[in-house]
This record gives C-alpha cells, sequence and structure tokens, in this order.
C-alpha cells in the first residue's frame, strides 16, 4: 500500500461530498442534530459516533469484498472486463448528471423512513447516531458508487487487507465535513452558497468522471483484446477533455467581461487547462509521461528500450519457454507477474525499467512477463504459481529463478528508488 493509494482514497472520499446525493444531505444532518441535545461534551460524541457510522458503513463493504473475493479473487475483480464496463457506464451516468442532462435524485423515502427509525429508537441517544450515520452511506450509494468501485479496483492488487484500508481512509475522508457539521451545526452558515461556481465545478468534474470512463474502458479493452483504447486513443480523449474544458471556461469568461467583471486572475484556469491538454497530447507520438504513465495502456508490452536503443524481448506468459531459453543460453529468468489493471505495474514499467542502467541490467536475463488477471485458464495457472511459488498473489512481483525453477531473489512491490532495483537485479545474479 502507498502513500499514492491512501492521498487518492483520501481525494475520492473529499470528491463524493460534491455529487447530487450527498451535498442535499447538509440540511439533514444539521437538522437532526441541532435539534437535540445541546450539551455540548454529548453532541460531541454523537458527532463523533454519527462519523463512526458513515466509516464502519463504507469499512465493512471493504471487509465482506475482502473476505467474499480472497486475495487471489480481488485481483480478478479488478480486471473483470464487464466490472471494468460497469463502471465506466457509471461514470458517464454520473457526468450526464453534472452536465445537467437529467437528475440523479436522493432517495427520500428511505432516508426519511430511516431518519424517522433512528429518531423514534433513541431519539438524541448515540445509538441514534450511529443509525443516522450508517443510513447515510446507504442513501449516498448512488452517487458515491463510482467512487467507491473505482478505489477497489485500485485496491484489488492481490493484498486482502488494501481494500479495507482504502475504504476507511476514503470513509473517513468523506465523514469529517459532516462530523464538524454535526459538532457544530452552526457551521452551515459559513458555507459558500450555490451559484455560478457550483455549476462551473461541476461540469468540470463532469469532465473528469468521462476521463475516468475512459480509463475503465481502457482496461477492458486490454483483457479483450479489442486494440480499440490504445494509449495514444486515451490520451487524446483527455487531451480532448482538458480542451472541452478551457472552451468552457472561456466561455464563461467571455460572459462576465460582457458583464464588465473581467479579472486577470479567470485566465488561469483557462490557461492550464490548455497547457495540460498540449502535454497530453505530446505523449501521442510515444514521448513519455511519467506523471500519469501508470493509468495508461502500456505503449509495447513486449519490449522496452535499452541503453543502447535496442529493445529486450519479453516473453509473454510462456514461463516454460523462458525457462527452455534459460537453459540454452546460461542466464537466469527474470519474471515479472503483473496485471493488466495494475497501476504500479504501469508506474515501474515507465519510470523504472526505462532508465538505461536498469535497462542494461535487465539485458543479462530472459526476461519473463506472466500476467494474473486476465480472463482464462493461462491467467489462472500463472496466478496459482505465483500463490504457490512466492507466498503471495500481491502485484507487482518480480523474481528471478533459474532454469529449473530455484528462486534466487524476490523483489514485491513498487520502489521509486532505482539504486534499490538495481541491486536487487545484481544481487540476484551475483
Amino acid at each position: 500500500m502507498s502513500a499514492g493509494f491512501f492521498w487518492l482514497a483520501a481525494s475520492t472520499g473529499l470528491l463524493s461530498l460534491l455529487t447530487p446525493c450527498v451535498f442535499p444531505m447538509v440540511p439533514v444532518t444539521v437538522a437532526y442534530f441541532s435539534t437535540t441535545d445541546h450539551d455540548k461534551p454529548r453532541a460531541l460524541r454523537r458527532a463523533l459516533l454519527f462519523a463512526l457510522g458513515i466509516i464502519a458503513t463504507f469499512t465493512i463493504l471493504g471487509l465482506v469484498l475482502a473476505a467474499v473475493f480472497g486475495a487471489a479473487g480481488l485481483t480478478r475483480f479488478a480486471a473483470d472486463p464487464w466490472v471494468n464496463l460497469i463502471l465506466a457506464a457509471l461514470f458517464l451516468l454520473f457526468a450526464a448528471n453534472l452536465f445537467g442532462w437529467f437528475e440523479i435524485t436522493t432517495p427520500w423515502r428511505m432516508t426519511n423512513a430511516a431518519d424517522r427509525a433512528a429518531r423514534t429508537a433513541a431519539p438524541g441517544s448515540s445509538f441514534g447516531a450511529l443509525v443516522m450515520g450508517a443510513t447515510f452511506t446507504l442513501t449516498s450509494v448512488t452517487c458515491t458508487a463510482p467512487f467507491v468501485g473505482t478505489l477497489l479496483v485500485l485496491a484489488s492488487q492481490g493484498s486482502w487487507a488494501t481494500p479495507i484500508a482504502g475504504m476507511l481512509v476514503y470513509s473517513a475522508a468523506f465523514a469529517l465535513p459532516f462530523f464538524l457539521l454535526a459538532a457544530a451545526p452552526g457551521l452551515v452558515s459559513h458555507l459558500p452558497r450555490a451559484g455560478e461556481w457550483m455549476r462551473t465545478l461541476r461540469v468540470l468534474i463532469g469532465l473528469l468522471e468521462v476521463g475516468a470512463a475512459i480509463k475503465f474502458v481502457s482496461n477492458a479493452d486490454l483483457v479483450l483484446g479489442w486494440g480499440i483504447f490504445t494509449r495514444n486513443v486515451v490520451l487524446i480523449g483527455w487531451s480532448a477533455l482538458a480542451l472541452i474544458g478551457a472552451a468552457y471556461l472561456g466561455r464563461n469568461l467571455l460572459s462576465r467581461t460582457q458583464r464588465g467583471e473581467l479579472h486577470l486572475l479567470r485566465f488561469v484556469p483557462i490557461v492550464v487547462a490548455v497547457v495540460l491538454a498540449a502535454w497530453l497530447a505530446s505523449g501521442v507520438g510515444g514521448r513519455a509521461l511519467p506523471q500519469v504513465e501508470a493509468f495508461l495502456p502500456p505503449t509495447a508490452p513486449t519490449a522496452l528500450a535499452s541503453s543502447r536503443g535496442e529493445a529486450p524481448v519479453w516473453m509473454l506468459n510462456d514461463f516454460a519457454g523462458a525457462q527452455s531459453a534459460a537453459r540454452s543460453t546460461g542466464k537466469l529468468v527474470f519474471v515479472d507477474f503483473t496485471g493488466y489493471t495494475c497501476t504500479n505495474c504501469r508506474w515501474m514499467e515507465a519510470n523504472i525499467f526505462t532508465r538505461p542502467d536498469v535497462s542494461a541490467e535487465l539485458g543479462q536475463f530472459v526476461l519473463s512477463r506472466l500476467y494474473t488477471d486476465g480472463e482464462g485458464e493461462i491467467y489462472e495457472r500463472q496466478q496459482a504459481l505465483q500463490e504457490e511459488k512466492f507466498g503471495t498473489v500481491a502485484l507487482p512481483l518480480y523474481a528471478v529463478v533459474d532454469a529449473d525453477g530455484k528462486v534466487r531473489a524476490t523483489f514485491s512491490g513498487l520502489t521509486r528508488d532505482p539504486a534499490n532495483f538495481i541491486a536487487f537485479l545484481r544481487r540476484a545474479r551475483a
């Protein structure tokens, strides 16, 4: 579990607060806590329990999925093309809502019924606050599902604890503002009122949702082998979305200019959007974009550039063939256990493997890349090989073995220190 994953979990938790199913719950929360106990210590305790109700409900979801699927199942869940296509559809649906094409409404009947149950069962009690938090979580599922699904897919890299930790961080960020409002209902008067800024933010977030949908369709493409949503297509799509955002901001700026409300600072988001579009487009010709490469389909999964401009050949999904090549060449086998939807794997391929010094070291091995999260018997066998031989299905996992399969060294997970990875490769050959 990396710091980047936890940052993403917290960010998506905060972003979920802007969804149309969640924002309307602000007055409900304020009304519930402002009409009950005014004793500050007790009010604080109940506010904390309300937040814990939210956190527990989301975290239990992660726990249930980890228990039902297990570590190996979670990896396959992340790469399942139908899971990715469903998430893409949810993001597109959510984007259409943010664009104002239709409305996703909060299920008020369910909300009101659960609210009445919480008040009737234990009005003003700690238990009622806990139930209210859990109820709030359930009623917001319509809009939080894409965010939660995204997080679970990214978390599903072979560790059963990761989705639980991810849900814990996500729900804590999601619950924090409501804890503050529950502890001090008067804070609602300081919240910014809806207006043009909210409409603009909704459209920009909607464009981000379309970009996320493109990413999930590309995941399905990788597994199903369509060859349509390639790296270039994804980059062109993202670049176009940035330009659309710039055009939308420019239209708003023109409207303000006509009303005599021009301010130079309003040009900054437009410039940022245009620069972002140009930067993304610069990767279409094959230029590496390390900052986003982990979220892009691989350029060439069979080869990596070396220090001499050559392309060391990777033997894909053929461990037996790699062992045979090792016997004939006298080399060791470098095994890359990877996944089609593994972001950490893509990051290593884009930022570590392409370095001339690392590539030169890799050239000393027979290179074997084994995908473990595809559909079919071969992927199941390769995942079973990883689990049986190395005791884990976490991705990425790098191993050096001899021609007979004897393990010389292993390296698990992502590293941002090339020297550390080079030391592992040299130690394995020593």
